[in-house]
């Protein structure tokens, strides 16, 4: 089955972006995931193709137009449609590797990208967006979010990564950091590799790399531990 993804911008030249080149774009190459543009403007009713009025009880910016971006969702993506529909808004539940894996099971995803002020709650509302943040930072726009939620999942399609293990000892699997990782030279700049690792003792080595882990997710991430 290959992972659908549409994306509604008003910026489709964004895309695919970073996604066109190594796994994702070999991916997206050989047809293991496909990727549609829609042009929100295209749907406007205007000669000015306008997608966005002011807020509703005065206020800073523009709002996208309920009307307009409808329209647009349900083109892309009618009723029988069982894809997920994804807003990226820096007002939604953080991105997870646990969101992400249930995604790349999945058949793809719709996903909106916001502009503006924001967009009107009537059609989150009534086309049940699923709001979704990359982080407690502001962007121009949810294009770059997009491409971040989009590689993340990708990577994950059966057949992308070269090695299927390389997914399951990562950062935020198992709740933890991932532990520091090393290669040839045997020393760098009088910084050798820790011995435990050239050892060959596979379980010295598994219990090293789960205590590096844990240290590292204390001092950076206790929120991960408290978490687990």
């Amino acid at each position: 089955m290959t992972f659908r993804a549409s994306v509604l911008t008003l910026y489709p030249e964004m895309f695919p972006g970073a996604l066109g080149l190594s796994l994702a774009g070999r991916a997206l190459e050989a047809g293991t995931w496909s990727l549609d543009v829609t042009q929100i403007r295209d749907f406007a009713t205007d000669r000015h193709r306008t997608v966005d009025d002011t807020p509703a009880g005065g206020g800073a910016g523009m709002v996208m137009r309920a009307d307009i971006l409808a329209k647009a969702i349900d083109h892309v993506a009618p009723a029988n449609d069982t894809r997920p529909r994804l807003l990226m808004s820096p007002r939604g539940r953080p991105l997870t590797q646990a969101r992400v894996r249930e995604l790349a099971a999945g058949a793809g995803a719709v996903i909106v990208c916001g502009r503006f002020e924001g967009v009107d709650q009537r059609v989150i509302d009534a086309r049940n967006l699923e709001e979704i943040s990359v982080g407690d930072y502001i962007l121009s726009g949810g294009e770059p979010a997009a491409l971040v939620l989009l590689d993340a999942v990708v990577r994950l399609l059966p057949g992308v990564m070269g090695n299927e293990l390389s997914g399951a000892h990562e950062s935020f699997e198992g709740g933890l950091l991932e532990y520091p990782h090393y290669t040839r030279p045997q020393e760098f700049e009088g910084r050798p590799i820790p011995d435990v690792l050239t050892s060959g003792n596979h379980g010295k080595t598994a219990a090293w790399r789960r205590e590096q882990a844990e240290t590292l997710t204390r001092e950076r991430r206790p929120d991960l531990l408290d978490k687990r």
